[in-house]
C-alpha cells in the first residue's frame, strides 16, 4: 500500500473531522522584525506573505473558511505611524493581490466596524468583496477594526431596535438570533482557533463564536508560520476528542 503524502494525510484529517473553519490570531510580526533588527513594517509585510501561504494551504487541504485577526479595535492605541502603515498595507495588498485571489476562487469578506476607516480604504474593501462574491474557493474573513465585545454590543443594539420597533418580541431572542446579528452571520463557528507567537490569551477575538472551538497555540511567530505549521495544527486537531459539553 502506497504511503500517503503529507498533503493527502492532512486532507484525510480534514474530511474525517469535518474541519471547515479555522480562525487565526496572527501574532508576532513586530517581534519577528525586532529579532532581525528591522523596523516593524518589515514584519507586517512578511506577515502578508504568510497569509497568502496559509490561504493556499487551506485550499490544498480542503478547508473552506479562514478568518484572520488583522486589526483590532484596540490597535488604534498604537503609534499613529504604525496605524497609518497598517491601513495603507491593507489597501495596497488588496489592490496588488485581488486579481490573483479572484483567479484562485477566494471569496473575500470583512468583519468589524469598517465605517471608521477612511472612505478610500472603504471603497477598496467594498470593491474586493464585490469582485469575489460569486467565487467558490476559500472564504477569507478579514477581521479589521474588529473587537468581539464591540461586535456583541452592536448585535444587542440591533436586537433592541427590533424589539422597540415591534418587529420581534423579547421572547424571540435566542442564541440563533444573536448569532444572526453578529458580523459573522452565515459563517459557521470556527472549529479550530490558532494563535501564533505563544501568547495564551484570546485578545477580544470571536468570543461568542469560539464557545466550543479547539485552541492551538504555537510559539512560532506569524511571519514564520507556513503550510507545514498549519498541517501540524490540523494533525493536533485530529487527535482531539470534541465533546461539546457532553
Amino acid at each position: 500500500m502506497a504511503t500517503l503524502t503529507q498533503d493527502e494525510k492532512i486532507i484525510n484529517y480534514v474530511k474525517d473531522t469535518n474541519l471547515q473553519h479555522i480562525a487565526i490570531i496572527m501574532d508576532g510580526n513586530r517581534r519577528w522584525a525586532k529579532q532581525k533588527g528591522l523596523p516593524s513594517a518589515f514584519g507586517h509585510k512578511k506577515g502578508v506573505d504568510s497569509l497568502k501561504t496559509i490561504m493556499r494551504a487551506c485550499d490544498d487541504f480542503g478547508i473552506k473558511y479562514l478568518t484572520v485577526y488583522a486589526f483590532s479595535t484596540e490597535n488604534w492605541n498604537r503609534k499613529q505611524e504604525e496605524v497609518d502603515f497598517l491601513m495603507d498595507l491593507l489597501g495596497k495588498t488588496l489592490q496588488n493581490e485581488l486579481q490573483e485571489m479572484h483567479e484562485n476562487g477566494v471569496v473575500i469578506n470583512f468583519i468589524g466596524d469598517i465605517k471608521r476607516l477612511n472612505p478610500k480604504l472603504q471603497e477598496i474593501l467594498a470593491h474586493s468583496v464585490e469582485v469575489t462574491k460569486n467565487n467558490t474557493g476559500v472564504r477569507l474573513q478579514i477581521a479589521f477594526n474588529y473587537g468581539s465585545r464591540d461586535e456583541i454590543v452592536h448585535a444587542v443594539k440591533c436586537i433592541a431596535q427590533k424589539v422597540k420597533n415591534s418587529e420581534i418580541d423579547i421572547d424571540d431572542i435566542n442564541e440563533d438570533l444573536i448569532s444572526d446579528s453578529l458580523y459573522t452571520k452565515n459563517i459557521p463557528d470556527p472549529d479550530l482557533l490558532i494563535r501564533t507567537g505563544g501568547e495564551m490569551r484570546i485578545s477580544n477575538y470571536l468570543l461568542w463564536q469560539i464557545a466550543y472551538s479547539e485552541f492551538f497555540v504555537t510559539k512560532t511567530l506569524w511571519p514564520d508560520f507556513d503550510k507545514s505549521a498549519l498541517a501540524d495544527a490540523v494533525e493536533e486537531f485530529h487527535s482531539r476528542q470534541r465533546r461539546f459539553g457532553k
